[in-house]
């Protein structure tokens, strides 16, 4: 948002290139700007990894699933700004991974999370815990972070 405020207002002073004074309206304006053109307000998705039944001898894990049913899937479900296969890939590479995702996670499982993605941030945020609850009143076993 600063080099696309500092690129609207060369000729002004510092203090108003940075947004502050009178030119605060125009600096939100082409962060909006920048945000639509550059499709940045709707980019971020809800995935969910299928996870190895062995995430089961965990405690934890255990703990927060008390209605979990015997033979359904286990699965961890996140959001990121990222390409969900992407996001995967680092998690398997340790990467600012969940531990379960990193070291249960099999694949993806883009059936469960597809049909709403991309949306807003806001968005991402709600329907991660939505969809989260749905798959454990499912029987599903989940780890959300």
């Amino acid at each position: 948002m600063v080099v696309v405020g500092a690129s609207l207002f060369r000729n002004k002073p510092a203090s108003d290139r940075l947004g502050w004074g009178s030119q605060v309206v125009t600096c939100e304006i082409a962060a909006c700007h920048y945000n639509s053109t550059m499709g940045r307000r709707n980019h971020y998705h809800v995935y969910v990894v299928e996870l190895s039944k062995d995430v089961l001898s965990e405690g934890r894990f255990r703990k927060a699933n008390p209605g979990y049913v015997e033979g359904k899937p286990c699965v961890y479900v996140g959001m990121t700004g990222l390409d969900p296969d992407t996001r995967f890939d680092k998690h398997k590479a340790g990467i600012q991974a969940n531990r379960y995702a990193q070291q249960y996670g099999i694949r993806l499982l883009p059936d469960l999370y597809e049909a709403f993605n991309p949306m807003s941030y806001d968005d991402a945020r709600d329907k991660e815990v939505e969809v989260a609850i749905d798959l454990r009143e499912a029987g599903f076993g989940v780890w959300q972070a």
